[in-house]
């Protein structure tokens, strides 16, 4: 006999994937799966007894279905009934998307994905998931060649494509787009320098449209640009400030899709000493405005003695060094409060502290890529990649061995991309290889720690916040010496700082948001907690994607109080806290990110900011009831903690135009 699938392909009929069918069925309420196997039988001899040569494989289903409610397992049946129509809205997504989900990933996973696979000229994917992952590690190993004729690429082809296909680690999405392309530019962080001229200002546009076409984001600090006002002693004319020519900058992006694939995003950053500090912290205060840039203040030592101290400060006109004025640093500090309150913008930069503590000696840091976590010289730009800690947990245990090994492979494969680049700007290449700064981080943090019962506002989960990055931070400083012992130290070794006989890399470790990355991995972003236990995102496609966290339903069905009232109340709420039928051991791992206490979110970021030289994305996620008072305790508890740069988001804050949603938006069930 024969079954025909539902995409008219007719395989071989195989009752082992009846049997497994049916198991997941009685798993998916707990229940003692020694009748699976009689059942599974009797299926098998009602389909053979048809006397057919093909049958659907939507007969077979419903001969599963007919059979389980005959012999009395009516809840198992109605589970059954659910898995279907669950996977046969994810085929109608994927259809609709038309991907082929080759690696089983699910219609969340491969809606995301989608966005990555080449396609042609009508915009229909030429690619699987499965081929696009190869098409990434074939580029990026065939790098290897350049260092050692001899060396197996085949091998390191296939290292590089089980860590990704597998989830276990994932390139920056430049890498995913461009790996293996004409395009060729797979870096995701880039920093262009303003100075104070029309040919530097306009120069940098130019690249900043070059490098978001390839789909790269950038970073400027608007910082030496002459105030509002000033005179203009080329023409005798008035100056029209940073803000200005930071609207020229966002309707070029608003205009240019990064690759076509997503808009472009850019970080503005302004010191806190300039003389137009005050309209930069409100620019975005309309929640209209400047929607292609997060903003940040740059904030420096003395400023921070002030305001400690209720002192005034100067603030000076970079294009003369001359003081316009003096204000009050708390004057500066409750506006950048009452903004960032009111729409998430602007963050700060310990600016001091970031330069203190960059590796190299010479240059000053002025800015960092859109998200905060990679501070970079003029004209650097940074390939990142994350390691899925999610999958590194088996059996209640991190697998250490496993963890080491991906290291190992993803310094190198990070470091191989800076070799595979094709960079959108000679400036930007020279740069780059020359200090060869990459961004290993991490993701999925949130649920390590739920899978080792470990809840996040905790000592504990702060220790193993600690333990495992200072464990990561380890292994790559010694992945980086083994290849400058082969390859070579980086250009610029003579200004590390901090001097050891071989580092291959300036900079190692970067904690990125990882928000694409982590859908397709199917874990929690970045080091972020639980946005909620169950969400809904909303994508550029106008696409809604909805979920209830499938660790919670899996400790739920194990533990045996998952119920179809417990599903339905997650749904539509987004948390457990209130559940009367969850557990409080449950409740406590099972925390959303706004039920936590801010200070442990600051807390954590200072954990692994420890044993990260580059810095930290972390966002202190607010219930929309959190008062000014609360984001004026985080940004000082921040400083105290020696974070190189800290951003909060109040739920709500900015009405309809949030990415993410807790509970399921549009969801019923």
């Amino acid at each position: 006999m024969k079954v025909e699938k539902r995409d008219k392909r007719i395989v071989d009929f195989d009752d082992s994937k009846i049997e497994a069918a049916i198991t997941k069925a009685f798993e998916s309420i707990n229940a003692d799966t020694g009748p699976v196997r009689g059942l599974t039988k009797e299926v098998v001899q009602i389909i053979h007894e048809q006397e057919r040569d093909v049958i659907h494989i939507e007969e077979i289903q419903d001969i599963v279905e007919d059979t389980l409610m005959l012999r009395g397992f009516t809840e198992i049946a109605r589970r059954y009934m659910k898995y279907r129509e669950k996977h046969n809205e994810a085929r109608k997504i994927l259809q609709m998307m038309g991907v082929v989900d080759d690696l089983k990933f699910g219609p969340n996973a491969a809606t995301v994905l989608s966005r990555y696979l080449l396609k042609d000229e009508e915009g229909d994917p030429t690619e699987t998931p499965s081929q696009m992952f190869r098409r990434v590690s074939g580029a990026v190993a065939s790098i290897e060649k350049k260092y050692d004729e001899s060396v197996d690429v085949e091998e390191y082809d296939d290292l590089f494509y089980y860590m990704m296909a597998n989830l276990e680690f994932l390139p920056n999405s430049p890498t995913l787009f461009n790996a293996g392309t004409e395009i060729g530019q797979c870096s995701a962080c880039f920093v262009l320098p303003i100075e104070d001229n029309m040919t530097s200002i306009f120069t940098s546009l130019q690249n900043m449209a070059i490098v978001q076409k390839s789909g790269g984001g950038t970073g400027f600090s608007f910082s030496r640009l002459r105030p509002v006002g000033s005179t203009v002693g080329t023409t005798g004319g008035v100056a029209s400030g940073p803000i200005s020519f930071m609207k020229v900058y966002d309707t070029a992006t608003e205009i240019i899709k990064q690759g076509g694939r997503r808009r472009g995003a850019n970080m503005a950053i302004l010191r806190c000493d300039h003389p137009d500090i005050m309209e930069f912290i409100a620019c975005k205060s309309d929640k209209q405005s400047f929607r292609n840039f997060n903003i940040s203040i740059a904030l420096t030592k003395p400023f921070l003695d002030a305001l400690k101290q209720d002192k005034e400060i100067d603030l000076i006109a970079p294009h003369s060094g001359e003081t316009v004025q003096s204000i009050s640093a708390r004057v500066i500090f409750d506006a950048i409060v009452h903004n960032a309150w009111s729409t998430g913008d602007p963050g700060l930069i310990f600016i001091d502290r970031i330069n203190d503590e960059h590796p190299l000696n010479g240059e000053l840091v002025e800015s960092t890529n859109p998200c905060g976590e990679q501070p970079l010289l003029p004209y650097e730009s940074c390939v990142l990649g994350s390691i899925n800690l999610s999958r590194i947990v088996k059996d209640g245990e991190i697998n250490w061995s496993r963890l080491e090994e991906v290291v190992r492979l993803a310094v190198r494969f990070l470091d191989n991309i800076i070799d595979l680049n094709v960079y959108p700007v000679k400036e930007i290449e020279e740069v780059t290889k020359t200090n060869r700064k990459i961004g290993l981080g991490i993701m999925g943090f949130a649920e390590l720690l739920i899978k080792l019962g470990i809840a996040y506002d905790s000592v504990k989960g702060l220790e193993k916040a600690e333990e495992v990055m200072s464990f990561i931070r380890q292994k790559a400083e010694r992945a980086s010496n083994e290849l400058a012992k082969i390859r070579g130290n980086f250009e610029n070794f003579a200004l590390l700082k901090k001097r050891n006989k071989w580092k291959r890399n300036a900079a190692l470790i970067t904690v990125a948001p990882t928000g694409s990355i982590s859908l397709i991995a199917q874990t929690s972003s970045g080091i972020e907690p639980l946005f909620a236990i169950a969400h809904s995102r909303m994508l550029a496609e106008g696409i809604h994607l909805s979920e209830v966290s499938p660790l919670f339903e899996k400790v739920a069905v194990e533990r045996g109080f998952w119920s179809d009232d417990i599903e339905h109340e997650v749904a539509r709420t987004g948390s457990v806290q209130h559940i009367d039928g969850v557990p409080d051991d449950v409740k406590q791992v099972f925390k959303a990110a706004q039920e936590i206490e801010p200070e442990w979110h600051v807390r954590m970021q200072a954990a692994f900011q420890k044993h990260t030289d580059n810095a930290v994305s972390k966002t202190v996620n607010l219930p929309n009831s959190a008062t000014t008072e609360d984001v004026e305790q985080i940004f000082m508890l921040a400083d105290q903690l020696q974070l190189k740069g800290t951003t909060v988001f109040r739920d709500g804050c900015l009405g309809g135009v949030q990415v993410l949603y807790a509970g399921c938006q549009n969801c019923d069930s």
